[in-house]
């Protein structure tokens, strides 16, 4: 039997008979047989038909809690009881993500992208890291001149930080996160006496912004890096183990905040989706007080929304548990940007598996690409100033 012998093609909406007419007429010039079985409708009930004789009918949201039901029941025997039962009964009827963009956003111009002297960043990843292709190319399509960097690179003295004005910690899995959210990343800086002062020296020029994302957002944090400096180690904010007890891969939606962070100008109000891919991105404060403070001075910049965009800690919203809906923390200058989600994994709009209709033929770039855009602005301000003497 060909693979032309049959199709069967479902009818997406009433409203898009246009589109429908144009499938059928593709597999008719394709001598593809195909017929409609159906369409979907934005009312709640369901009605499956044979002829003249209906065999179900339904409320859906009934009949789909019917059928998850085995798979929300072994999900309590692996991972936390109370956020399957979240889970569950925040799926039941549910009106889908409300993504909003606050500002228009536009892929590089020509122009930047063909200038010979663009601002330099370092894509930097250790054994196991597995985002810095991403990375690399969400950077390049912004308009800078991106250095794939090894740890053993900065270690062999083959790549020296003093060149560049950003660097980026990826997401993956460092070491296979065998030590622990980025522990053995975080000690391979730490215990090196002239890879720390290197470090440390670039963060401290007002010249350079730092980026970690997943992974690199827990390597930053037990740097010291965010939110202050010179936090002892023992009251020093770091990402945990997920509240789930799992890892959590989801597409989720994150509202940008008013903040100092300099990559996130001019995005704030918006709420969009992106990627998350981690099982310790629970934010922790040891002390109480020091949540209270990042609050104060707004340097939790990304926040975990509900349907309704609410900031949230219910799951599976926030995936992770954290609180106040937390998914990121920068410095207080806004130049060090810690982010557990990733953002360059959905920089362009393909990449989104979801985004309603009006945004996907009005945008004509993915509204993440400006995260990357303003990194490039705010590079090439400094050392525009630098050239002319300013600090």
């Amino acid at each position: 039997m060909s693979w032309k012998t049959w199709l069967l093609l479902a009818v997406r909406q009433p409203r898009c008979k246009r589109k429908e007419e144009e499938d059928m007429n593709l597999l008719s010039r394709s001598e593809v047989p195909g017929c409609r079985i159906g369409h979907t409708t934005e009312e709640k009930m369901v009605e499956v038909r044979v002829g003249q004789r209906t065999i179900l009918k339904g409320d859906m949201r009934d009949l789909r809690d019917l059928w998850e039901e085995t798979s929300f029941q072994l999900d309590r025997l692996q991972t936390s009881p109370r956020c399957i039962d979240q889970e569950r009964e925040g799926i039941h009827d549910r009106i889908g993500p409300q993504f909003s963009v606050s500002y228009r956003p536009r892929p590089t111009p020509k122009e930047i992208m063909d200038a010979d002297d663009k601002p330099r960043v370092a894509i930097i990843r250790e054994e196991g890291s597995n985002g810095d292709r991403e990375m690399i190319s969400a950077f390049h399509l912004a308009g800078f001149e991106v250095w794939d960097v090894m740890m053993t690179d900065l270690m062999g003295g083959q790549f020296n930080l003093d060149e560049v004005s950003g660097i980026v910690f990826v997401g993956g899995f460092s070491y296979a996160d065998v030590l622990d959210s980025a522990k053995g990343w975080a000690g391979l800086i730490r215990f090196n006496d002239e890879l720390w002062k290197s470090f440390e020296r670039f963060r401290n020029r007002p010249d350079t912004f730092s980026l970690g994302i997943c992974n690199g957002c827990q390597l930053m944090a037990l740097l010291g890096w965010v939110p202050w400096d010179g936090v002892p180690d023992e009251i020093q904010p770091r990402f945990i183990r997920n509240q789930s007890g799992r890892f959590e891969s989801r597409f989720v939606s994150v509202k940008i905040m008013e903040s100092p962070a300099i990559m996130l100008r001019g995005m704030e109000g918006s709420t969009l989706g992106i990627w998350v891919a981690h099982g310790e991105g629970r934010a922790h404060f040891p002390d109480p007080g020091m949540l209270e403070r990042v609050e104060v001075e707004k340097l939790a910049p990304v926040r975990f929304v509900d349907d309704q965009n609410e900031v949230t800690e219910v799951y599976p919203f926030n995936p992770n548990g954290s609180p106040r809906g937390i998914a990121a923390m920068c410095s207080g200058d806004g130049r060090h940007l810690a982010i557990m989600p990733h953002p360059e994994r959905a920089f362009l709009k393909w990449q989104w598996p979801w985004m309603p209709n009006e945004m996907r033929e009005n945008l004509e770039a993915s509204p993440w690409i400006r995260m990357f855009q303003n990194a490039r602005e705010w590079a090439t301000k400094r050392r525009e100033r630098n050239a002319t003497g300013y600090v």
